[in-house]
């Protein structure tokens, strides 16, 4: 979405969107499911754990690095990740806040 459309929304908005694309594939959840289980840094090992190339896991990285949900640094020669418990905080409350407000009520439409 180019800067004059995302203008148009509040930056709450801008950033669950943010978020939401960074959760929509499955491939990334696995990542964040590995290293919420690892509880800890984690180096090369993320690329065994998935049955995907190395270059599609560190594109996958990429995009998670971008919205702040993990961290990465490097240790020479490799890049250790984590992950981010500030952005892991915002994500449930943005999220939960979004879904708190939909009241999924069973008489709905």
């Amino acid at each position: 979405m180019g800067v004059s459309k995302t203008a148009s929304f509040t930056l709450t908005q801008n950033r669950i969107a943010e978020l939401a694309k960074a959760f929509a594939h499955p491939a990334r959840i696995m990542i964040l499911e590995y290293l919420l289980e690892a509880k800890s840094c984690v180096c090369g090992d993320i690329v065994d754990a998935l049955p995907l190339a190395q270059s599609t896991v560190s594109q996958h990285l990429k995009e998670l690095k971008k919205v702040g949900i993990i961290i990465g640094e490097v240790e020479a020669p490799k890049v250790c990740y984590c992950i981010n418990p500030e952005v892991c905080r915002e994500v449930q409350v943005l999220l939960g806040g979004l879904l708190e407000r939909c009241g999924c009520a069973d008489d709905c439409c």
